[in-house]
Protein backbone atom coordinates (compact mmCIF):
# COMPACT_ATOMS: atom_id res chain seq x y z
CA UNK A 1 0.00 0.00 0.00
CA UNK A 2 2.84 2.42 0.85
CA UNK A 3 4.23 1.55 -2.67
CA UNK A 4 1.53 2.44 -4.56
CA UNK A 5 0.82 5.81 -2.78
CA UNK A 6 4.70 6.99 -3.31
CA UNK A 7 4.15 6.33 -6.80
CA UNK A 8 0.79 8.48 -6.57
CA UNK A 9 2.12 12.02 -6.92
CA UNK A 10 4.77 11.49 -9.39
CA UNK A 11 2.24 9.80 -11.78
CA UNK A 12 -0.33 12.55 -10.91
CA UNK A 13 2.38 14.96 -11.74
CA UNK A 14 3.60 13.53 -15.44
CA UNK A 15 -0.68 13.16 -16.20
CA UNK A 16 -1.00 16.98 -15.53
CA UNK A 17 2.01 17.57 -17.81
CA UNK A 18 0.44 15.45 -20.63
CA UNK A 19 -3.14 17.33 -20.15
CA UNK A 20 -0.75 20.75 -20.26
CA UNK A 21 0.98 19.70 -23.16
CA UNK A 22 -2.20 18.18 -25.23
CA UNK A 23 -3.93 21.32 -24.72
CA UNK A 24 -0.99 23.51 -25.28
CA UNK A 25 -1.03 21.72 -28.86
CA UNK A 26 -4.14 21.72 -29.88
CA UNK A 27 -4.64 25.74 -28.73
CA UNK A 28 -1.58 26.56 -31.05
CA UNK A 29 -2.52 24.15 -34.19
CA UNK A 30 -5.17 25.11 -35.91
CA UNK A 31 -6.67 23.84 -39.66
CA UNK A 32 -6.36 25.97 -42.80
CA UNK A 33 -8.38 29.08 -43.08
CA UNK A 34 -9.64 29.16 -39.62
CA UNK A 35 -7.08 32.09 -38.38
CA UNK A 36 -7.48 35.13 -39.63
CA UNK A 37 -3.88 36.55 -38.66
CA UNK A 38 -3.79 40.85 -39.10
CA UNK A 39 -1.21 40.98 -42.24
CA UNK A 40 1.01 43.70 -40.21
CA UNK A 41 1.77 41.09 -37.24
CA UNK A 42 2.01 38.28 -39.86
CA UNK A 43 4.82 40.25 -41.29
CA UNK A 44 6.89 40.75 -37.85
CA UNK A 45 6.04 37.46 -37.00
CA UNK A 46 7.25 35.53 -39.76
CA UNK A 47 6.01 32.62 -42.51
CA UNK A 48 3.92 30.65 -39.59
CA UNK A 49 1.48 33.24 -39.16
CA UNK A 50 1.01 34.40 -42.55
CA UNK A 51 0.23 30.52 -43.87
CA UNK A 52 -2.41 30.35 -41.77
CA UNK A 53 -1.82 26.68 -40.76
CA UNK A 54 -0.51 27.19 -37.35
CA UNK A 55 -0.52 29.91 -34.59
CA UNK A 56 1.88 32.19 -34.35
CA UNK A 57 2.74 30.92 -30.66
CA UNK A 58 5.09 28.01 -30.68
CA UNK A 59 3.56 24.62 -30.04
CA UNK A 60 5.23 22.35 -27.38
CA UNK A 61 7.15 20.49 -30.40
CA UNK A 62 8.91 24.12 -31.58
CA UNK A 63 9.89 25.08 -27.81
CA UNK A 64 11.17 21.17 -27.40
CA UNK A 65 13.47 21.78 -30.27
CA UNK A 66 14.96 24.93 -28.82
CA UNK A 67 15.70 23.25 -25.56
CA UNK A 68 17.58 20.88 -27.11
CA UNK A 69 19.46 23.42 -29.00
CA UNK A 70 20.02 25.18 -26.05
CA UNK A 71 20.88 22.24 -24.07
CA UNK A 72 23.02 21.06 -26.86
CA UNK A 73 25.86 23.59 -26.66
CA UNK A 74 24.63 26.06 -23.63
CA UNK A 75 28.39 27.46 -23.26
CA UNK A 76 29.19 28.58 -26.37
CA UNK A 77 29.82 32.67 -26.65
CA UNK A 78 30.33 34.18 -30.36
CA UNK A 79 30.28 37.74 -29.11
CA UNK A 80 28.05 40.49 -26.79
CA UNK A 81 24.18 39.96 -27.92
CA UNK A 82 24.95 35.67 -29.00
CA UNK A 83 25.65 33.66 -25.97
CA UNK A 84 24.75 30.51 -24.91
CA UNK A 85 22.21 29.81 -22.29
CA UNK A 86 24.47 28.50 -19.40
CA UNK A 87 26.38 31.61 -19.82
CA UNK A 88 23.73 33.70 -19.33
CA UNK A 89 22.49 32.01 -16.30
CA UNK A 90 26.00 31.79 -15.14
CA UNK A 91 25.75 35.65 -14.97
CA UNK A 92 22.62 35.61 -13.22
CA UNK A 93 23.29 33.27 -10.96
CA UNK A 94 26.57 35.19 -9.75
CA UNK A 95 25.20 38.33 -9.34
CA UNK A 96 22.45 36.87 -6.90
CA UNK A 97 24.61 34.85 -5.13
CA UNK A 98 27.32 38.30 -4.69
CA UNK A 99 24.00 40.51 -3.39
CA UNK A 100 22.87 37.79 -1.42
CA UNK A 101 25.91 37.06 0.28
CA UNK A 102 26.84 40.69 0.93
CA UNK A 103 23.20 41.43 2.60
CA UNK A 104 23.87 37.61 4.69
CA UNK A 105 26.76 39.44 6.19
CA UNK A 106 24.99 42.25 7.29
CA UNK A 107 22.00 41.46 7.96
CA UNK A 108 22.46 38.47 10.31
CA UNK A 109 24.59 40.09 12.58
CA UNK A 110 22.79 43.47 12.35
CA UNK A 111 19.59 41.10 12.95
CA UNK A 112 21.10 39.33 16.03
CA UNK A 113 21.79 43.29 17.40
CA UNK A 114 17.96 44.52 16.95
CA UNK A 115 16.45 41.14 18.50
CA UNK A 116 18.65 41.19 21.22
CA UNK A 117 18.01 44.83 22.66
CA UNK A 118 14.44 45.94 22.61
CA UNK A 119 15.28 49.58 22.73
CA UNK A 120 17.65 48.62 19.46
CA UNK A 121 14.64 46.97 18.13
CA UNK A 122 12.61 49.87 18.26
CA UNK A 123 14.79 52.95 17.26
CA UNK A 124 15.12 50.35 14.25
CA UNK A 125 11.99 49.68 13.44
CA UNK A 126 10.82 53.28 11.83
CA UNK A 127 13.56 52.44 9.05
CA UNK A 128 12.51 49.13 8.37
CA UNK A 129 9.42 49.75 7.62
CA UNK A 130 9.85 52.46 5.49
CA UNK A 131 12.63 50.79 3.63
CA UNK A 132 11.04 47.63 3.21
CA UNK A 133 8.22 48.20 1.30
CA UNK A 134 10.34 50.17 -1.51
CA UNK A 135 10.64 48.24 -4.58
CA UNK A 136 14.53 47.62 -5.19
CA UNK A 137 14.33 48.21 -8.81
CA UNK A 138 13.23 52.02 -7.67
CA UNK A 139 17.07 51.81 -6.42
CA UNK A 140 18.34 51.04 -9.54
CA UNK A 141 18.36 54.43 -11.19
CA UNK A 142 19.97 56.00 -8.19
CA UNK A 143 22.72 53.06 -8.34
CA UNK A 144 23.35 53.67 -12.16
CA UNK A 145 23.88 57.02 -11.33
CA UNK A 146 26.13 56.75 -8.59
CA UNK A 147 28.08 53.35 -9.04
CA UNK A 148 28.19 54.16 -12.77
CA UNK A 149 28.39 50.83 -13.41
CA UNK A 150 25.69 48.03 -14.85
CA UNK A 151 27.05 44.57 -13.28
CA UNK A 152 27.54 46.58 -9.67
CA UNK A 153 24.59 48.58 -9.89
CA UNK A 154 22.84 44.98 -10.47
CA UNK A 155 24.59 43.49 -7.47
CA UNK A 156 23.47 46.78 -5.20
CA UNK A 157 19.76 46.00 -6.28
CA UNK A 158 20.12 41.89 -5.61
CA UNK A 159 21.77 43.14 -2.15
CA UNK A 160 18.77 45.73 -1.28
CA UNK A 161 16.22 42.87 -2.06
CA UNK A 162 18.01 40.14 0.07
CA UNK A 163 18.36 42.68 3.14
CA UNK A 164 15.25 43.16 5.04
CA UNK A 165 13.53 38.97 4.49
CA UNK A 166 16.77 38.00 5.94
CA UNK A 167 17.27 41.19 8.97
CA UNK A 168 13.47 40.64 10.06
CA UNK A 169 13.76 36.97 10.18
CA UNK A 170 16.99 37.17 12.25
CA UNK A 171 15.54 39.77 14.50
CA UNK A 172 12.31 38.07 15.00
CA UNK A 173 14.16 34.24 15.24
CA UNK A 174 16.31 35.83 17.88
CA UNK A 175 13.78 37.74 20.07
CA UNK A 176 11.55 35.21 20.11
CA UNK A 177 13.95 32.24 21.74
CA UNK A 178 12.74 30.92 24.94
CA UNK A 179 12.99 33.31 28.01
CA UNK A 180 13.77 29.86 30.45
CA UNK A 181 16.73 28.74 27.78
CA UNK A 182 18.33 32.51 28.72
CA UNK A 183 17.41 32.46 31.95
CA UNK A 184 19.54 29.18 32.54
CA UNK A 185 22.81 30.75 30.52
CA UNK A 186 22.31 33.33 33.20
CA UNK A 187 21.60 31.26 35.87
CA UNK A 188 25.37 29.54 34.82
CA UNK A 189 27.13 32.59 34.13
CA UNK A 190 27.60 31.83 30.83
CA UNK A 191 29.00 34.77 29.04
CA UNK A 192 27.13 36.78 26.49
CA UNK A 193 29.22 35.96 23.25
CA UNK A 194 28.84 32.25 24.38
CA UNK A 195 24.65 32.86 24.98
CA UNK A 196 24.33 33.62 21.70
CA UNK A 197 26.64 31.20 20.13
CA UNK A 198 25.71 28.33 22.06
CA UNK A 199 21.84 29.58 23.10
CA UNK A 200 20.08 32.15 20.96
CA UNK A 201 21.80 31.03 16.95
CA UNK A 202 20.90 27.29 17.50
CA UNK A 203 17.26 28.34 18.75
CA UNK A 204 17.47 30.66 16.25
CA UNK A 205 18.80 29.38 13.20
CA UNK A 206 15.07 27.89 11.32
CA UNK A 207 13.72 31.20 11.69
CA UNK A 208 16.89 32.40 9.25
CA UNK A 209 17.25 30.18 7.28
CA UNK A 210 13.45 30.92 6.47
CA UNK A 211 14.56 34.78 5.68
CA UNK A 212 17.34 33.62 3.86
CA UNK A 213 14.92 31.35 1.24
CA UNK A 214 12.43 33.92 0.94
CA UNK A 215 15.56 36.50 0.23
CA UNK A 216 17.37 34.24 -2.44
CA UNK A 217 13.78 33.75 -4.13
CA UNK A 218 12.88 37.61 -4.06
CA UNK A 219 16.86 38.02 -5.21
CA UNK A 220 16.27 35.68 -7.88
CA UNK A 221 12.84 37.43 -9.12
CA UNK A 222 14.44 40.79 -8.81
CA UNK A 223 17.54 39.71 -10.85
CA UNK A 224 15.79 39.22 -14.43
CA UNK A 225 14.18 42.87 -14.14
CA UNK A 226 17.27 44.19 -13.60
CA UNK A 227 18.87 42.47 -16.41
CA UNK A 228 16.41 43.71 -18.29
CA UNK A 229 16.80 47.41 -17.63
CA UNK A 230 21.10 47.45 -17.36
CA UNK A 231 21.30 45.04 -20.78
CA UNK A 232 24.63 43.02 -21.48
CA UNK A 233 24.49 39.57 -19.74
CA UNK A 234 22.51 37.55 -18.13
CA UNK A 235 18.81 35.34 -18.12
CA UNK A 236 17.12 38.85 -18.09
CA UNK A 237 19.07 40.52 -20.74
CA UNK A 238 18.63 37.33 -22.68
CA UNK A 239 14.93 37.36 -22.61
CA UNK A 240 14.64 40.93 -23.49
CA UNK A 241 17.02 40.26 -26.52
CA UNK A 242 14.73 37.18 -27.87
CA UNK A 243 11.60 39.56 -27.30
CA UNK A 244 13.49 41.96 -29.78
CA UNK A 245 14.22 39.21 -31.98
CA UNK A 246 10.43 38.18 -31.67
CA UNK A 247 11.18 34.70 -30.53
CA UNK A 248 8.49 33.37 -28.51
CA UNK A 249 10.26 29.71 -27.85
CA UNK A 250 13.38 31.40 -27.08
CA UNK A 251 11.44 33.13 -24.78
CA UNK A 252 9.56 30.14 -23.07
CA UNK A 253 12.66 28.30 -23.00
CA UNK A 254 14.38 31.05 -20.59
CA UNK A 255 10.86 31.01 -18.65
CA UNK A 256 11.59 27.60 -17.92
CA UNK A 257 15.30 27.72 -17.20
CA UNK A 258 14.42 30.53 -15.03
CA UNK A 259 11.93 28.55 -13.35
CA UNK A 260 14.33 24.90 -12.35
CA UNK A 261 17.08 27.25 -11.07
CA UNK A 262 14.39 28.99 -8.83
CA UNK A 263 13.54 25.45 -7.59
CA UNK A 264 17.25 24.07 -7.52
CA UNK A 265 18.61 27.46 -5.46
CA UNK A 266 15.16 27.13 -3.01
CA UNK A 267 15.92 23.61 -2.52
CA UNK A 268 19.36 23.63 -1.90
CA UNK A 269 18.51 26.60 1.15
CA UNK A 270 15.70 24.08 2.51
CA UNK A 271 18.38 20.93 2.80
CA UNK A 272 20.98 23.24 4.43
CA UNK A 273 17.35 24.34 6.88
CA UNK A 274 16.94 20.77 7.94
CA UNK A 275 20.06 20.97 9.08
CA UNK A 276 19.43 23.13 11.64
CA UNK A 277 15.85 22.26 12.64
CA UNK A 278 14.71 20.88 15.56
CA UNK A 279 12.22 19.19 17.66
CA UNK A 280 11.62 20.77 21.08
Amino acid sequence: MREESRWRAPLLSLALLAAFLLVWHAATTTSAGEQSVDAEYAALVGAAAATGSQSPFPGPMDVGVQLWHHLSDPFYDRGPNDKGIGLQLGYSILRVLTGFGLAALIAIPLGFLIGMSRTVYRAFDPYIQVLKPISPLAWMPLALYTIKDANTSAVFVIFICSLWPMLVNTAFGVGAVRQDWLNVARTLEVPRLRTALQVVLPAAAPTIMTGMRISVGIAWLVIVAAEMLIGGTGIGYFVWNEWNNLSIANIICAILFIGLVGMLLDTALARAARLVSYRE
